[in-house]
This record gives structure tokens, sequence and C-alpha cells, in this order.
């Protein structure tokens, strides 16, 4: 009797043994499926936010333009500073040695000092320019699919560096802001 209650105890463990080896493959084929159908899901996912429209990108190297516009009508960019150089030489060249002293300070430093801020108000108005675009863009494009925050807080920067430069411009243009020594 012990051999054979051994063997149906063995019989037993293995029936147990088979039957949950039956219920792993079972669950591991029931995982196999869903991971499946989790990854053509992705897929699908992946092909639709492809087809809707743009990623953000645009919008993104848009933001960082107008950052970079703004910054540079703040610090000066090279084009201004080659301008008010020209300006510098032009104002020599045509100014007389004879002239007065306030005409030469007129026309040697108060030229460039203009056309430097003229291409700073330049810069900040580009910077103002593009910053709307990309903050405008989202109402005019996908209204369902929200703008990055990360580009809207960008582009809000480049708004406000191109309204300071735009200010801080005018003022130097107009000599409210660092004029012309007077010569006399």
């Amino acid at each position: 009797m012990d051999e054979t209650g051994a063997e149906t105890g063995t019989e037993a463990k293995t029936d147990e043994e088979k039957v949950d080896v039956t219920k792993t493959t079972d669950a591991t084929a029931s995982d196999e499926v869903t991971e499946n159908d989790e990854a053509e899901a992705g897929d699908e996912v992946t092909a639709e936010a492809t087809e809707e429209g743009p990623s953000g990108v645009g919008q993104g190297a848009g933001a960082i333009v107008s950052a970079a516009l703004g910054l540079v009508s703040l610090t000066g960019g090279w084009i201004g500073t080659v301008a008010a150089a020209r300006e510098t030489l032009v104002g020599q060249l045509e100014t007389a040695s004879n002239a007065s002293v306030a005409k030469q300070i007129k026309e040697v430093y108060g030229d460039a000092w203009q056309t430097s801020a003229l291409w700073a108000g330049l810069f900040a108005l580009a910077a103002l320019i593009v910053g709307v675009v990309v903050l405008a863009r989202p109402a005019f494009g996908a209204p369902g699919k929200p703008q990055a925050p990360w580009i809207k807080s960008v582009a809000w920067g480049g708004v406000v560096l191109g309204v300071i430069g735009l200010l801080l411009a005018v003022l130097k243009y107009t000599d409210a802001l660092l004029g012309l020594p007077s010569a006399g």
C-alpha cells in the first residue's frame, strides 16, 4: 500500500505540476498576446500622431530664435557694431577739420550711436514678432493639440526681451538714454 500510496501521491503531484505548468503556459501566452496588442496599439498611436500634424519642433525652434534675437537686441550684434563703425568712418570723412566741436561730435559719434540703436531696435522687433507668432500659432494650428510648456516659456522670454530691447533702442535713438555729451 505504501507503494501504491506513494505512487498515487507522486501522480497527484505530477498532475498538480501539470496543471501549474498549463496555467503558467496559458498566462505566458496571454502576456505575449497583451504585449503584442500593446506594441501594435503603440505603433498605431505613433502613426496617428505623425499623421495628425507637426510635432512642435518648428514652434520650439521659433521660440529659441525669438529669445536669441531678444538677447542680441540687448547686448548688440555684429551687424550693429559694423554699421556703427561704418557711420563713424563716414562721419570722420565728411566732417571738415575746421568744423565746430559740436558738429564733429554729432557727425562722428552721434550718427554711429543712432545706427547702433536702430539695429538693436530691428533685432528687438524681430524677436517680438517671432515670439508672438510662436505664441499665437496653436490658435491657428491643431486646436486639440496643446503647446509644450517649455515652448511657451521660451517664447514669452523672447517677447519680453524684445519689448525691453525695443524700449531701450527707442530711448537710445532719441538720446533720452545716454545721450551725446554737450560740446560746450
